[in-house]
């Protein structure tokens, strides 16, 4: 089974089971409220402009705006809007970019093509929400293969890829960079699992928007570093029922955020929670 047709085969169940989450803010204690730090510095962000394509969907196209390979759900409701794109794998990373915006402009070369379909002097910033799967059997430079490695491809919709370029460009050369996400409201943790399994879907990051470690806490016990499962699912087998629950979360960049006691004692399965936000 291919890569790709496994991240297709967890989408559609993580869609199947999503649980109903109902959202809670809980503040954390007096004595140790925020806890913002920088790790052991990891690459930053991409700041120079890089080459890629990008093709567009539209809302009849299959790409729905709930699941993804990156397990979000429903975008709207996560916070991550409608710019939200589909990634190579050469961008994607096996999930480990979930969550990661970029600034993306219309690629003017001094080609009678780039100057007929390109809008001057716009771009727009879109957050990485899925993966868009390789077709080997194709050519990458054929319309199913577009998104075959080494390729640098955005998958962008249709209100979006028509802020940068005119709609019939087709598969438009573009430029792209890593920008700092801005998110409203805090870090959000959806509980799931059984049992002392338990699954954790961290949405609306902001800073770098990616995750490179997570650790949870509770009560009676220290730090747990948490592994990732898929997207940004992370998950460790421990018994942590029956009481408060807090979380640490590493960007890309090394900055650390740890948000204490967002989970009440009397937490289940199934909730979603918020925590303290990374700085813009």
């Amino acid at each position: 089974m291919s890569y790709g047709t496994l991240i297709s085969i967890i989408t559609l169940f993580s869609t199947l089971i999503s649980p109903t989450t109902s959202l809670y803010s809980s503040p954390s204690p007096p004595a140790a409220p925020f806890s913002s730090s920088a790790a052991a510095p990891l690459p930053s962000p991409t700041t120079e402009w890089l080459s890629a394509h990008a093709t567009y969907y539209t809302p009849a196209d299959p790409i729905p705006t709930l699941g993804g390979a990156c397990g979000y759900g429903d975008l709207i409701k996560q916070g991550y809007g409608k710019a939200s794109v589909s990634l190579s794998e050469s961008l994607f990373k096996r999930g480990q970019i979930c969550g990661a915006c970029f600034e993306l402009r219309c690629a003017e070369e001094e080609t009678s093509f780039d100057r007929r379909w390109c809008i001057p002097g716009t771009s727009v910033v879109v957050t990485g929400t899925n993966f868009c799967a390789p077709n080997y059997g194709l050519d990458a430079e054929s319309g199913g293969g577009k998104c075959n490695e080494p390729k640098q491809h955005f998958v962008v919709p249709i209100e979006t890829f028509e802020k940068i370029a005119i709609w019939n460009a087709g598969n438009m050369a573009v430029q792209y960079r890593r920008v700092k996400c801005r998110r409203e409201g805090g870090i959000r943790y959806t509980i799931t699992g059984s049992g002392i399994f338990i699954s954790v879907l961290i949405s609306n990051v902001g800073g770098t928007g990616d995750i490179v470690g997570v650790k949870v806490k509770g009560s009676r016990t220290g730090w747990l570093p948490m592994g990732r499962n898929w997207g940004q699912n992370w998950h460790v087998s421990a018994l942590l029922q029956n009481q408060p629950l807090s979380f640490e979360v590493t960007g890309s960049d090394g900055v650390t955020v740890t948000s204490y006691n967002v989970a009440p004692k009397d937490w289940s399965f199934g909730q979603t929670f918020e925590g303290k936000q990374f700085e813009a």
